[in-house]
């Protein structure tokens, strides 16, 4: 599984401890920024490339790291193709995938340890979209309105 990072200042020392502990587990990742601490970046940037790759499906999934997850997911779901959500608990970290087709995992690095992180990342990525009827007619209207199209 090929898989994308991407953190702002906030999440920039979680993101690079879960490279290590992904490239360990046997994952391709591949680093989207910040590649270098910058106290002063702003998570709008550091998230487009990372949302871009995912849109063009040059990775499987991904994952980003702010102070509260917050930022990054709100700049994510602005990209089309992107399904992302700020995950805390693990039971989220697989429905969103299995249910929602959840393309990138948010994560605030200033508000859960590395532990509960990896916990929740390895069970993002372990996790298989359902694709049953239900979830591909709903997985359509969140694309319908990406396009901005009427759904109802």
């Amino acid at each position: 599984m090929k898989i994308g990072i991407a953190a702002d200042h906030a999440g920039f020392e979680q993101k690079q401890q879960l490279i290590d502990l992904l490239t360990d587990a046997g994952y391709d990742v591949t680093d989207y920024g910040a590649h270098a601490y910058d106290a002063a970046d702003d998570y709008p940037d550091i998230i487009v490339p990372l949302g871009r790759a995912i849109a063009k499906k040059e990775v499987d999934r991904g994952i980003a790291v702010c102070g509260s997850g917050v930022g990054v997911s709100v700049a994510a779901n602005k990209i089309a193709g992107v399904r992302a959500a700020l995950i805390t608990e693990s039971y989220s970290a697989h429905q969103g995938v299995e249910h929602d087709d959840m393309n990138l995992i948010c994560l605030g690095g200033r508000v859960i340890g590395l532990a509960l992180i990896w916990e929740l990342v390895q069970t993002f990525v372990q996790a298989n979209y359902d694709g049953g009827e239900r979830f591909e007619r709903r997985l359509n209207k969140v694309i319908a309105l990406e396009k901005n199209q009427t759904i109802l």
